[in-house]
């Protein structure tokens, strides 16, 4: 449950201050009369996301055993991949995307079309994350089955739209730059967590059968029967004997990002700041 909520969170509140960055703008230039286009990109983006949601979830189910651990693995994989483009596109893109998304609505304001080429921009960027966190919580929703899950995206969502409001009304200050880099972190370790899945689906496909010895067994001491341990199966993908290669691609993914994601940040810390 805490893993959705905390990527829906996350993934809301970006498109939600993007969003709350467009209508700052419409409003401060006096355009609010394209406040409707603004709402029509999000609303369109927000239902085509939960169409193309609820429909690959519906067919998962149709799908003989090793077919769906073939589609398992590879909704893992790309969740994989999702999450390492959010996590460092933000992270290069947090200190600027104001003036950017600014000079991108101006330009769009003034193509032919009026309201148009803002729907589509308005509607590409809710989209994005939303496609984001419709692959993240497929992949989620198979490892962990039940209402937890969905329970949690939901709440995450409603919390993020909340904050969303407030950053834009003015009534809460929420220093973005923190809140972005210590989810990030978290991510991906969540992320190496699916990439061991992902092998794990793939051998039960039968597509990987190789380096399946058990790389060490922790159920005496750590079971995922266990109550902490079933919180780290479910938030970090945690297994109490994975074998080697679930260990090697966990290993091979986890400490290159987390490599590539702290070493700049200690060489720039200069220009990092509050982003509000």
């Amino acid at each position: 449950m805490f893993v959705p909520f905390l990527i829906m969170l996350r993934e809301g509140l970006e498109a939600a201050l993007i969003v709350s960055l467009i209508a700052s703008y419409l409003k401060r230039t006096q355009r609010t009369r394209w406040f409707p286009a603004t709402w029509a990109g999000v609303v369109i983006a927000v239902a085509l996301c939960l169409a193309l949601g609820i429909a690959i979830n519906e067919t998962t189910g149709e799908f003989p055993q090793k077919q769906q651990e073939l589609f398992e693995g590879i909704v893992a994989a790309i969740a994989v991949i999702i999450l390492t483009y959010m996590v460092f596109w933000m992270r290069k893109a947090a200190r600027n995307i104001k003036a950017q998304l600014e000079e991108a609505v101006g330009q769009a304001l003034h193509k032919s079309g009026g309201g148009l080429p803002l729907v589509l921009m308005v509607f590409l960027a809710v989209a994005r994350e939303g496609l984001e966190s419709v692959f993240f919580l497929l992949a989620a929703f198979t490892q962990d089955v039940g209402y937890a899950p969905p329970l949690g995206a939901v709440l995450g969502l409603i919390a993020a739209v909340a904050l969303g409001m407030l950053l834009y009304w003015g009534g809460v200050r929420l220093n973005l730059a923190q809140f972005f880099r210590w989810t990030s972190l978290f991510i991906l370790f969540v992320a190496a967590g699916l990439a061991a899945g992902a092998i794990r689906a793939f051998h039960e496909a039968g597509l990987w059968n190789y380096f399946q010895g058990v790389a060490f067994d922790l159920s005496a001491m750590l079971s995922t029967h266990s109550l902490f341990g079933t919180l780290l199966e479910g938030v970090l993908g945690y297994q109490e004997a994975p074998s080697v290669s679930e260990v090697a691609i966990y290993l091979l993914y986890l400490i290159p990002a987390l490599l590539l994601f702290l070493l700049p940040a200690r060489l720039s810390t200069a220009g990092a700041g509050v982003a509000r």
